[in-house]
């Protein structure tokens, strides 16, 4: 076995750099900034929670205790706020990469990356510092374990915020959900699924797959027919105002202003007065029919386009249309307590 044998430090050796007076005095002062920033960050983190996503409210727990340790001293609370920092820049490709994200959000997602990035540079010269002092080191793996657990999950998952009514009572207007993004898993019929609009790849809907490649469909007095069999639909809602939003039939007659493209798509593939749905695309429809627009109007969903399968409800706050599609709308509102982590 080889061993690397290294020289010995005294005060006569010049291979190693000196630290003058200003720099020690500088590095000294890092720990006190840090723990002040962490529990401001931890304010912060719960009055967002709290006004916004309750499932934040867990993620104030790392700056707090990181705060609190470097307080007692215990150089791991620096260094694992800043591997928790460090890890956030990791989810930044994730999240510019995924389908219909928005350009408009880049310049957030630049400021995001870099105040992560000035976080870990100070943690990590705050720990640098105290562990020049003398403090003790306290331990590295309850760090590292929580880290993975808040960040590996964003690799796999993506949340979204129901905005319009189309699917209700199933989703609401404020509905936050979780969504698994990979690996992607072949809709089937009956489920929920998120996939881009055909009509405008900018947008991301939320739809309830209704038939899947080869299947017949056919829609008669509101009634879902499918490969013959009539569907016993619990989750749907109607509203006789809308009651002829929708033809009957699938004819190549349009009544729906934006439709057009999507009718005659649908028109193409109708047999003996049933849609045949083609290899590679699904049928989606809303649960409030007279109030939804979907395959009736767009034509099928391309398999390319489906990117998750929504798995849960994390939050739900009573908000109308308006104030979901504004960007600057109003956070604070009635949080829907019971609607919280509902299973799909």
């Amino acid at each position: 076995m080889r061993v690397l044998w290294l020289p010995r430090y005294n005060r006569e050796n010049t291979h190693y750099p000196k630290i003058d007076g200003s720099t020690m005095q500088t590095l000294k002062g890092l720990p006190r900034v840090a723990y002040v920033v962490a529990f401001v960050i931890a304010g912060f983190v719960v009055l967002a929670g709290l006004m916004g996503p309750v499932v934040v409210l867990p993620i104030a727990i790392f700056p707090l205790c990181a705060g609190v340790g470097i307080l007692r001293k215990r150089v791991w609370s620096a260094y694992g706020f800043a591997t928790y920092s460090f890890a956030q820049l990791l989810l930044l490709p994730v999240i510019l990469l995924r389908p219909g994200y928005s350009t408009g959000r880049v310049p957030q997602i630049v400021v995001m990356a870099l105040f992560s990035l000035g976080l870990g540079i100070l943690f990590l010269l705050a720990g640098r510092s105290m562990a020049a002092s003398g403090a003790a080191r306290g331990r590295a793996w309850p760090w590292i374990a929580a880290t993975a657990l808040i960040t590996v999950p964003f690799f796999f998952g993506h949340t979204f915020e129901v905005a319009s009514g189309s699917m209700e009572n199933t989703l609401l207007p404020g509905d936050r959900i979780l969504a698994q993004t990979f690996p992607l898993p072949t809709p089937t019929r009956g489920q929920l699924a998120v996939f881009l609009s055909p009509a405008d790849h900018s947008l991301i809907l939320i739809k309830r797959v209704i038939a899947v490649p080869g299947d017949h469909i056919r829609i008669a007095k509101k009634v879902v027919i499918l490969n013959g069999t009539a569907l016993d639909e619990k989750y749907v809602t109607h509203d006789a105002r809308g009651e002829e939003f929708y033809p009957g039939d699938f004819s190549d007659e349009v009544g729906i202003p934006g439709c057009e493209k999507g009718r005659e798509m649908l028109s193409r593939q109708v047999v003996n007065g049933e849609i045949v749905v083609p290899a590679g695309n699904y049928f989606v429809l809303g649960d409030k029919r007279e109030n939804s627009l979907d395959s009736r109007c767009w034509g099928f969903v391309d398999a390319r386009d489906v990117i998750g399968r929504p798995l849960m409800i994390y939050d739900s706050i009573d908000r109308t249309e308006e104030q979901v599609w504004d960007s600057k709308g109003n956070w604070l509102g009635h949080r829907r307590w019971a609607r919280l982590f509902k299973v799909f």
